[in-house]
């Protein structure tokens, strides 16, 4: 199994979440991102394309050292300086309310802790400062929701720790954020996916 989690899945990730619905909502997330940024779940760079001009560094927090490698040729043609910052989203290497915004997108339902996670975001933002969001999760249908609860333990076998059921805005908000905008839908496709497709963008503030 940790040959699938550490050698193969990166590259999995990396294709099927570079389609091109899935870059117009990296795009939608990344759209308020301005000053110095901490992105979490960095990944292959799937989301470097999408930084806006107001973005002046990026601290990259990702584990996989295959996923960082795939990122390179992405990070050499970026104009906007991209730095590792470390493995771990539930300890960061940053200091207290230092970035002016993290970005998060398809890592949260991946992190063990995720609460923990929450508040180190929390930490290294400055006041005022915003946690901007592509997450998916909890979805508002029973049924699907059921679904979501079955293939769960799967899902995190095969998908590097994925969570299908997490409510991405109570969590959020549960750590001392206010959501000051937020969408939620299902990414377009079949109704059988649905248990892996509702999407939440958004982004949060910090408020104490």
């Amino acid at each position: 199994m940790a040959l699938w989690t550490d050698r193969v899945l990166p590259h999995l990730i990396d294709r099927s979440l570079s389609t091109g619905d899935v870059m117009k909502e990296r795009q939608r997330a990344c759209a308020r991102l301005g000053g110095r940024v901490l992105e979490i779940g960095f990944g292959s760079g799937l989301n470097i394309e999408k930084y806006p001009a107001a973005v002046v560094s990026v601290a990259a927090v990702e584990p996989s050292d295959v996923a960082w490698r795939l990122s390179a040729d992405r990070r050499a043609a970026s104009p906007i300086p991209i730095t590792r910052s470390g493995l771990d989203g539930q300890s960061l290497d940053e200091p207290d309310a230092s970035f002016d915004s993290v970005l998060s997108t398809f890592t949260l339902c991946t992190i063990v802790d995720v609460e923990l996670a929450l508040r180190e975001i929390h930490r290294v933002l400055r006041p005022g400062g915003t946690l901007e969001f592509l997450e998916h999760g909890l979805a508002p249908e029973p049924g699907v929701v059921r679904w979501q609860r079955r293939l769960e333990p799967l899902q995190r076998r095969t998908a590097g720790g994925c969570h299908l059921s997490r409510d991405m805005p109570a969590l959020i908000s549960a750590a001392g954020f206010e959501i000051v905008a937020l969408e939620q839908r299902y990414l377009p496709g079949p109704r059988i996916a649905r248990p892996w497709t509702y999407e939440y963008v958004g982004s949060a503030a910090r408020i104490r």
